[in-house]
Order: structure tokens, then C-alpha cells, then sequence
């Protein structure tokens, strides 16, 4: 009887490690960076035969029994698409209010909004917003075209990327598939088990494999979001900040544009030390250092007096 009870132990945590080595295999790799290329199809297949239904009742899967319960998937393409835009507007706090509102109406949301003060090369402070917002994929190009009615010029800046997440997603969900047939066959043998060692040592390899589960199906969660719905980055900026140096009716273009605003910014800071010196630094002055002044007159003029006072004596002579 003990025999008997060695030999099931035996194979049960023969089983238990072929079990660990199919799920090793389905275990997913280190952080990935955002749309990393596709996992190679060995990384999810078994890489080794499992054993046939044991004697002792311990069912577990094959690998053929694995492959057949992935069924091919024939799923849609799924392109993640995003944009950004870089425009001239008059009222970048305006603009920013109705690309919010616009992304609630379609549906999607803001991600984040930021409204600044940006100084030119003038000295001039203009205001400044940029916003992030989401709107249904099928939805961009519309979204588009009513952010550029938001300018009357032609827009700075435009970028549309697409990627293509199609493959990743769907090793993925072959991926999940497998560790799913993985826990089935772990919960059935942990409901056949009856020793409480092999009990600890098969929900141990379970909650690992549902660790797995959650994980992949929270990768699966964000690629299908960020292909369901687009990004939009858009920056506004004040006219004031792209309209041209302008002399009369001749608009400098290149190095004599810098020059002559380097020049006007010359003149502007020669004014603004003129000014500086009459209105602040030479009353200064003349407050700090008239009492000094008075006062050392004042005992300069009382000795020069005190000497045209005293009269000259007359020398004497000698017989």
C-alpha cells in the first residue's frame, strides 16, 4: 500500500513539473516597450510531450490536446493610429475649450491640457496651450479636419503615424488560450489530489498561472484601447508668435530678419538703461550724496573765510 501511494505521489509531481515546464514557456517576458515587435510562435507552444492520463486518474493535456484547443484566429486587422498637429491660432485658451469639447462629443476624452506664457525673441509674452485628447479611431480623420478650422493659416506642423498591432495581439490571445487550458487541467488535478503537499505544491503552480492570465489579458486590454481609440497631440500657438517682421511693406527674411531684430532689441535695451539712469539711478544719487556734499561745502567755505580774516604781519628787520 505504501508502495502504491509512493508511485502516485511520484507521479504526480512528475506531472505537476511537466505542468510548470508548458506554463514556463507561456510565461510572459519582461516589460516590453509600448507596440514591441511580435512574439516569435515557439514562445507559446510546448516545448515538450506531456505524459498520457496516468493510472492513478491525473489527467493532463498533450501536446496535441494544447494545439488543438488554440484554434486558428481570424481576427481584423488592428492599427493603432495617432496624430499631432502644430498650428497658429487667435485664442489658444479658446481653441484649447473647443478641441475638449469636440473629443466629449465624439465620444473620447482629454488626456491632458496645459495652457502658458511663451516669451519671443521681441520680449513679448504670448500665450501658449497644448492638449492631448482621444477620439474613436473612425473618427480621426473627422476630428482632424474641425482642430485645422481652428486656424486661418495653413497649419505648421502635421504627423499621422499607423502601426500595425494585428500580430502581437493575436500571439497573445493564443497565449492566454494556453494558460487557460493550463489552469483547467490544474484545477482538476488539485480536485483529485489528496495528500495536502501535492494539494500546496499544485495551487501554488495555479496561482502563478493565473498571475499570468491577468497579465496578458491587461496587455491584450491596452492594445485593444489604444486601436479603438486614437490620440490626438495638438499645440497652439498665438499668431503673434509666427507673424513676420515687417518694415514698412518689406518682410526680412533669414539672417536680415535676425539682424534687424537683434538691432531693434539693441535699441530697446539702450532705451530701457536711459531710462533706468533718469528716473531711478540720478535721483538716487543725487539724494545719497547732496548732504555730503552741502556739508563739506559748508566747512570749506566758513575756513576760506576765516583766512581773509587774519590780516598779514609785517616781518622784522634786523639793525
Amino acid at each position: 500500500m505504501a508502495n502504491k501511494e509512493s508511485n502516485m505521489t511520484t507521479r504526480l509531481f512528475a506531472m505537476i513539473g511537466l505542468l510548470a515546464v508548458l506554463v514556463a514557456g507561456c510565461a510572459p517576458k519582461a516589460a516590453a516597450p509600448e507596440y514591441a515587435a511580435p512574439y516569435e510562435a515557439d514562445s507559446f507552444a510546448p516545448s515538450v510531450g506531456l505524459v498520457e492520463e496516468s493510472k492513478a486518474g491525473y489527467g493532463v493535456l498533450s501536446t496535441g490536446d494544447v494545439a488543438s484547443n488554440v484554434e486558428p484566429i481570424d481576427a481584423e486587422r488592428m492599427v493603432v493610429k495617432n496624430a499631432s498637429l502644430t498650428m497658429a491660432v487667435d485664442d489658444p485658451q479658446a481653441s484649447l475649450d473647443r478641441i475638449a469639447r469636440l473629443a466629449e462629443g465624439m465620444g473620447g476624452f482629454v488626456v491632458s491640457a496645459n495652457v502658458y506664457q511663451m516669451t519671443l525673441s521681441s520680449g513679448v509674452e504670448v500665450p501658449r496651450a497644448s492638449i492631448t485628447i482621444r477620439v474613436p479611431a473612425e473618427k480621426l480623420i473627422e476630428a482632424l479636419a474641425q482642430i485645422r478650422a481652428e486656424t486661418r493659416q495653413p497649419v505648421i506642423s502635421e504627423n499621422i503615424t499607423s502601426q500595425d498591432i494585428t500580430a502581437t495581439y493575436t500571439n497573445l490571445e493564443a497565449r492566454l488560450r494556453n494558460l487557460e487550458a493550463a489552469e483547467k487541467q490544474l484545477q482538476g488535478i488539485m480536485e483529485k489530489a489528496t495528500r495536502t503537499q501535492d494539494v500546496l505544491d499544485v495551487f501554488n503552480q495555479l496561482t502563478q498561472v493565473r498571475e499570468q492570465i491577468e497579465v496578458i489579458k491587461g496587455q491584450m486590454k491596452y492594445y485593444a484601447e489604444s486601436a479603438a481609440l486614437s490620440a490626438i497631440s495638438v499645440e497652439l500657438m498665438a499668431n503673434a508668435a509666427v507673424q513676420p517682421l515687417t518694415i514698412g511693406r518689406w518682410q526680412p527674411v533669414g539672417v536680415a530678419k535676425d539682424a534687424l531684430q537683434a538691432l531693434i532689441n539693441t535699441l530697446r535695451v539702450l532705451v530701457n538703461i536711459a531710462i533706468w539712469l533718469v528716473l531711478m539711478v540720478i535721483p538716487v544719487l543725487v539724494i545719497v550724496l547732496a548732504p555730503p556734499y552741502l556739508v563739506v561745502r559748508f566747512f570749506l567755505r566758513r575756513r576760506a573765510k576765516r583766512r581773509a580774516m587774519v590780516k598779514p604781519g609785517t616781518p622784522t628787520e634786523q639793525a
